[in-house]
């Protein structure tokens, strides 16, 4: 009976599993060293922790093999053009890549990852994962490219402290995108010191714009970016008219940072390192994983973290069903194409994401666990306040298009959102230069208006 990510959240029992690795034979002309390239940038250290661990328990097990651990420091965008240049010479590649999940069709189509289903298909854990998060790590010829490592959801944090100052009520409620603005003009008013909220938006931010901040809004109207169905790209629609719009009424309504803020490439660490902690922002939509930079091995230990801050799911634009929205994404480990060494880049990843190394990183990093196994784990229900609440909106939350111009896409909409915070062009010639846009990307026939 196939499992799903969703059922398995519900459930609240243990389950005990056997768990074997294994490798799939291969010809490859073996090296005595694998390279293993992941970002590593500002508060996010969660996963160079977890690489460090593999990589000192990998080698006592394979004596012989070297693991070179190459953390690339960057932002989001430009961590994939470093990987993307790293992957174009055998030289460079790496034998083992942290590969977010949407990227997977384009750079399996671009041939930098090697197909694993020759292991998975020996590999017994592989039936602890669930079937949606499987799907995840998929290329468009249906083979697997990624192993997942965790997923996510996203949703409004507010801090308590500054809501009751502001005679605002706890728990913050919102049923409508107009609660959310209200609220943040309550806090402009009351508060004038402080931040009244903070929507990821520009060209800066990348993916955390265009998914975090735009889509979390998008898929809350009655419009999408994608028809899954007619496999084409949406637009003129209404729903990216009024996402936009509320982005410019965030920014230039001196309801968030200002735009020189927002721009900053390090505005996802302020925001969980300085702002919410030192009370200084009010209220950010942003992922699950944000807790793990405050905990006693993150980056930014916070103990009073689950007392002051409180999360409110993102309520539909105008109250309607199911009423709130969530967007989820996730990062896999791949296989470079080019490694010399299949056999032992796949023991490294089994070792990785295995039931003890995926609950410890799932606990680490904060993330949505995507096996069976560990999401039952009574020591992985426990380690964290809010997985309850982050695991509880799956059900409303909604996937980045699986499609291999997805990024060209998202970098589209990163620059009408650019467009519209900082003033520099109306709602309607935004969205207008995006249809453009994406109508030079995918052709005409690719798209479909949503009147």
């Amino acid at each position: 009976m196939k499992k799903s990510l969703l059922s398995a959240l519900s459930l609240g029992a243990v389950a005990a599993l056997v768990l074997t690795g294994c490798s799939a034979g291969g010809a490859d002309t073996e090296s005595k060293t694998i390279k293993v390239a992941y970002q590593k940038f500002g508060s996010f250290v969660q996963v160079d922790a977890h690489m460090k661990a593999v990589k000192k328990e990998y080698e006592a097990k394979h004596k012989g093999v070297t693991v070179e651990l190459v953390p690339i420091e960057a932002q989001e965008n430009d961590y994939a053009t470093k990987l993307a240049l790293m992957n174009k010479s055998a030289a460079t590649a790496p034998d083992v890549m942290y590969e977010d999940t949407f990227r997977v069709q384009s750079d399996s189509d671009a041939g930098y990852l090697a197909p694993l289903d020759d292991y998975t298909s020996k590999w017994t854990e592989w039936d602890s994962f669930y079937d949606n998060a499987k799907s995840a790590g998929l290329g468009s010829d249906g083979k697997t490219y990624g192993i997942p490592m965790g997923t996510d959801t996203r949703a409004i944090w507010y801090n308590k402290d500054l809501f009751a100052q502001a005679g605002l009520p706890v728990p913050f409620e919102p049923k409508t995108w107009q609660d959310v603005l209200d609220a943040a003009e309550t806090i402009k008013a009351k508060l004038p010191d402080v931040i009244p909220l903070n929507v990821y938006s520009g060209k800066a931010q990348g993916e955390a714009s265009s998914m975090q901040g735009f889509e979390m809004l998008l898929y809350g109207t009655k419009d999408t970016l994608y028809n899954a169905d007619s496999q084409k790209w949406v637009t003129g629609s209404k729903g990216f008219r009024d996402s936009l719009a509320f982005i410019k009424d965030v920014y230039q309504g001196g309801l968030g940072p200002t735009p020189e803020q927002a721009l900053d490439k390090n505005v996802g660490n302020l925001v969980s390192g300085e702002w919410l902690p030192q009370g200084k922002l009010a209220m950010g939509i942003d992922g699950s994983w944000l807790s793990g930079t405050w905990l006693e091995g993150g980056t930014a230990p916070w103990p009073e973290w689950n007392t002051v801050m409180g999360q409110a799911p993102m309520p539909t634009q105008d109250g309607g069903k199911p009423g709130s929205t969530s967007m989820s994404g996730g990062w896999t480990l791949a296989m470079g194409s080019k490694s010399q060494n299949k056999d032992a880049a796949w023991d490294f990843i089994s070792m990785a994401l295995n039931k003890d190394n995926s609950q410890s990183y799932d606990i680490a990093a904060s993330q949505i666990a995507v096996r069976d196994d560990v999401s039952k784990d009574p020591d992985y229900q426990a380690a964290n306040p809010t997985f309850g609440f982050f695991s509880g909106i799956v059900a409303n939350t909604h996937f980045r298009p699986a499609t291999s111009d997805y990024a060209q896409i998202s970098t589209a909409i990163t620059v009408a959102m650019e467009a519209v915070m900082t003033g520099q062009q109306s709602v309607d010639d935004a969205a207008d230069a995006y249809d453009k846009t994406v109508v030079g990307i995918v052709g005409d026939k690719n798209t479909e208006s949503a009147d």
